[in-house]
């Protein structure tokens, strides 16, 4: 589906600026000698282009609406990045006690972070409560937990809700649909709408309602009849209590990314558009708005780029052998039809490849045939020591690591304008090293227990 949006909306980093930030980039690395044996794969984060998806997500909703607007911590689980999200008034959205650690460490306060683990143990709740941590409670045995452990929090309670699971359906990759029949995120509201009336009646603390009903493959107008849903439940509640009990609406993220070109669209005003068409009163100032946002914020100003070690042709076939494959791309190579990756080629001198096109494969390194970033795909010809850059991938790709065959992190630098305009360039995290991966694969001998 298009979407529209209006003329006077806001101005999104343009295609043609992605493009040219990008061969800058791949131009940047080859001139350092960035890409090397010991680091023959990078990621790097546009920050540029961030500061450009925070302003058009701000900007998409009214000033005078109550927001609080987020970060998936699981989409960019970089510190230094999540920092900037931070500095620029973002909250932090995580799914694990790790992801709480690392938006603390971030600098987000805990009042502007949103727990969302399905499996929050009480140690978690307990620590949610107690720092002030906003959560969602996920099912009717957690809520009997926080029942136990809430009366002995000193001082104000935090914004505490309860995830609704719309049941509206699955869009088109099934994996990343979360408003199935039979979701494991959630309380079915079909399945216990009157029960969780009367749950939001006899606790006066419960004050927010969540939905996300998934994310990449999913349209904005079925995103838009979850968030129907759960405005009604709130209305009802209302009703039941005699009150506005209800003081926030968590809309979850979901906005796909266009991964088949470097047109930003669908655009935060079409989610928001959405929204208002199907939900009006969600903008009447009535409920504090929250949004879950991941890759939206994060794919586009993100690139991989490897070296290509070896260039053969087998059964008549070209394959580039790259350092870049199930480690760092791993949804592309199990679920290539769901998540293709596009392909750009560059000569170690970081010049665009230009001519006749050739249909060849693109491999990674790890050790099984099926480790593909794309098969028979039509490029110029690939050579040795050729750069590979893959856009779009700055939601995910090197933020969460695949560790099959100890594959090393690769090192993510970040890039940005400075007031004069200049480029200038940092590290956001450094390579993994040898030495780390065998620290991390356990204890040098088997260690006994404590007694």
């Amino acid at each position: 589906m298009t979407y529209f949006s209006p003329a006077d909306s806001i101005i999104l980093p343009a295609a043609e600026t992605l493009r040219r930030r990008r061969r800058e980039i791949v131009g940047e690395l080859a001139l350092r000698g960035l890409v090397t044996d010991e680091e023959p794969l990078c990621g790097v984060i546009d920050l540029d282009t961030v500061d450009e998806l925070i302003d058009a997500l701000k900007a998409a909703y009214p000033k005078s609406l109550p927001a609080m607007h987020t970060v998936a911590a699981k989409a960019i689980a970089l510190r230094p990045v999540l920092a900037h999200y931070a500095q620029a008034g973002l909250g932090c959205e995580v799914a694990s006690p790790g992801e709480l650690e690392l938006a603390l460490a971030a600098g987000f306060a805990p009042d502007r972070i949103i727990f969302d683990s399905p499996a929050k143990t009480r140690r978690e709740i307990e620590m949610a409560l107690r720092l002030g941590v906003s959560f969602n409670v996920d099912n009717f045995e957690e809520l009997a937990r926080v029942d136990e452990l809430i009366a002995d929090i000193k001082g104000p309670t935090p914004h505490i809700g309860v995830r609704i699971n719309p049941q509206t359906g699955a869009g088109t990759i099934d994996a990343m649909s979360t408003a199935t029949e039979t979701s494991k995120f959630g309380i079915g509201l079909r399945d216990h709408r009157e029960d969780l009336i009367e749950a939001f009646a006899a606790r006066p603390w419960l004050d927010q309602l969540h939905v996300h009903s998934g994310s990449q493959g999913l349209e904005l107008e079925h995103t838009a009849r979850g968030v129907r849903l759960i405005l009604d439940l709130a209305e009802a509640i209302a009703q039941r209590v005699g009150k506005d009990q209800v003081k926030r609406i968590d809309v979850g993220g979901g906005l796909s990314v266009n991964f088949e070109s470097d047109e930003v669209t669908p655009t935060f005003q079409d989610h928001r558009s959405a929204l208002e068409s199907v939900v009006p009163e969600l903008f009447s100032g009535r409920f504090t708005l929250v949004t879950e946002f991941g890759r939206a914020l994060t794919a586009k100003a993100g690139t991989l780029v490897t070296r290509v070690e070896y260039a053969k042709s087998t059964g008549g076939r070209p394959i580039a052998i790259t350092h870049a494959g199930v480690q760092v791309a791993t949804r592309t190579v199990f679920m290539p039809e769901y998540w293709p990756l596009r392909i750009e080629v560059f000569d170690a001198a970081g010049v665009p490849r230009i001519g006749e096109a050739f249909l060849q494969d693109i491999a990674g390194p790890a050790c099984f045939s099926g480790d593909m970033l794309a098969v028979g795909r039509s490029l110029p010809m690939i050579t040795s020591s050729d750069l590979i850059a893959l856009p779009e991938t700055g939601g995910y790709y090197f933020s969460s690591h695949f560790s099959y065959n100890a594959l090393a992190r690769p090192v993510v630098y970040a890039v940005f304008t400075d007031e004069a305009g200049q480029r200038r360039w940092s590290i956001a995290r450094r390579a993994q090293t040898m030495e780390q991966i065998v620290a991390e694969a356990g204890e040098p001998d088997f260690a006994p227990l404590p007694t």
